[in-house]
């Protein structure tokens, strides 16, 4: 039961973005316990949005023979996945109190605004803005006083990341009623703007933060190859080759020394 559970709270990007924000807070002059604090929020956050969104798809991915999800197979743990969501959900708030005003407060956009995608935003054209919203959250609630353009690229970066991480789905999607951005769209489309937000976030973040000229370099190619990458990889290594992007642009705020 442990494997399953752990498999359905999306365990890559939840890594992920919690390991990114650790290293975002450290870059943004937060003490190494500070951003531990941080990194262990955004985690409990990425456990209750992983697991509500697996419960709520069971009856979706199920109808669409989605074998690769544990709840597919395992129907009898639906149940103690939303119990999971739930219980890391309120977990997040008290830790959201804990930081005070304003930083709890974004915490708590950040966790609602995610749980609206799940239901019932991720089916209307509207599916973007979750994403949009929870990602400039991210650095503003990393750090006090974070520069605008800052946010901004989070913005960017979170719409590309929507995009692509739907791509793999989009037929199973349509199939069972989704109609969010990307399923208007289509696959090559939601490709080509994703693309294009990230590699408008790599550049927001080079102008902002003036990195080393070689790491902008390694950014720029980095970002303008993703397109390449998701026309002939399948969608899935396209959705990880973000996570390496996301990578790349933070390890760029951290050699600018500018934050």
């Amino acid at each position: 039961m442990i494997i399953e559970l752990l498999r359905a709270c999306h365990p890559v990007p939840t890594a992920a973005v919690t390991a990114l924000s650790g290293l975002l807070a450290v870059g943004l002059g937060q003490p190494p316990g500070t951003a531990a604090l941080a990194a262990a929020t955004i985690g409990l956050s990425q456990l209750s949005i992983g697991w509500a969104n697996d419960a709520i798809d069971a009856p979706r991915d199920r109808a669409v023979g989605r074998a690769d999800k544990p709840l597919v197979r395992r129907t009898d743990l639906v149940r103690t996945v939303k119990n999971a969501a739930w219980i890391a959900g309120a977990l997040t708030l008290l830790a959201g109190f804990a930081w005070g005003w304003p930083r709890g407060a974004l915490v708590v956009v950040g966790l609602i605004g995610a749980q609206l995608y799940n239901w019932p935003l991720k089916a209307t054209v509207a599916s973007i803005v979750p994403y949009l919203i929870c990602f400039a959250a991210l650095p503003a609630f990393l750090a006090p006083d974070v520069p605008l353009w800052l946010i901004a690229a989070a913005a960017l970066l979170g719409g590309g990341a929507h995009l692509i991480n739907a791509i793999p789905d989009l037929e199973a999607d349509r199939v069972t009623g989704i109609r969010g951005l990307p399923q208007r769209l289509g696959a090559r489309p939601s490709l080509l703007l994703a693309s294009l937000l990230l590699l408008v976030t790599t550049v927001v973040i080079i102008a902002g933060a003036s990195p080393p000229a070689w790491a902008s370099v390694l950014g720029l190619l980095a970002s303008a190859a993703l397109p390449a990458v998701g026309w002939f990889a399948p969608p899935r290594v396209t959705f990880r080759a973000v996570i390496v992007v996301a990578g790349i642009d933070v390890g760029l705020l951290l050699l600018s020394g500018a934050l």
